[in-house]
């Protein structure tokens, strides 16, 4: 009994053009012909037509199912090596879709670092700049302390983010009396952060180019005079304790 190229491909559930393509990349083996010029198929070629079907359907390339069948190797180290990537793509999606759960959630802009998405409705839209930007040099275990840092905002970090361009030497000196506190107590608090650019994984130099950059790009010229203002009664204040 013999099988025209149709018949042998409505059998293992294929294409004409399947079975043709086979033929051209050696996959499946050209059978003798009849007297009238047809392929005459045989129980072998269906049966190695439903194991390339079948590995394909799982997901193994032709390239490799073809490797296989020239070298008669068994299938079952590929299987596995498949499986072992399979699962890592459904690790990958699960985790993908328990990050979008939280965004959807917390109407969180996807740029934010998952990690933050519940903090999204109270940061300004400066700050979700600059985290994303943060999200780019720190170290994981330094962005979620920097997020619980975050988490403690204080009515003076708001004042600071509404400072006009154009505020007086007076508003800018108040608020900088005001902040240098919160700051020395973020830093008492959170004292990894103390080395947030040296132990960034692109190295120090492009950490401090990168925040610098950001800085001048989101803050505003008081706004800059303020954090200075600041850094410098903190320096003070160290220099009177030591």
């Amino acid at each position: 009994m013999a099988w025209s190229t149709r018949q042998l491909a409505d059998l293992a559930g294929t294409t004409v053009k399947a079975v043709r393509h086979y033929h051209e990349i050696g996959l499946l083996d050209v059978p003798e012909r009849a007297s009238n010029g047809y392929k005459k198929y045989g129980v072998s070629h269906l049966i190695r037509l439903v194991q390339i079907k079948r590995l394909s359907d799982l997901g193994l390339p032709l390239s490799q199912i073809a490797a296989m069948g020239n070298a008669g190797e068994d299938p079952t180290e590929a299987i596995s090596v498949l499986d072992a990537e399979l699962e890592a793509t459904i690790q990958r999606l699960t985790r993908i879709r328990a990050e979008l759960a939280v965004i959807l959630r917390h109407r969180a802009s996807p740029e934010v670092p998952p990690g933050f998405a519940p903090l999204a409705d109270r940061l300004s839209d400066t700050q979700k700049a600059l985290l994303t930007v943060y999200s780019t040099v720190f170290s994981d275990e330094d962005l979620a302390e920097f997020g619980r840092l975050l988490g403690e905002r204080d009515a003076v970090e708001e004042e600071f983010e509404a400072l006009p361009a154009d505020a007086n030497d007076d508003a800018i000196e108040q608020l900088a009396q005001r902040l240098a506190p919160v700051v020395r107590r973020g830093r008492e608090e959170h004292p990894q952060l103390e080395n947030l650019l040296a132990n960034s994984p692109h190295g120090q130099k492009l950490a401090t180019n990168a925040m610098a950059h950001a800085v001048a790009e989101f803050y505003n010229s008081a706004q800059i005079r303020a954090l200075q203002r600041a850094n410098v009664l903190l320096q003070q204040d160290a220099d009177g304790f030591s």
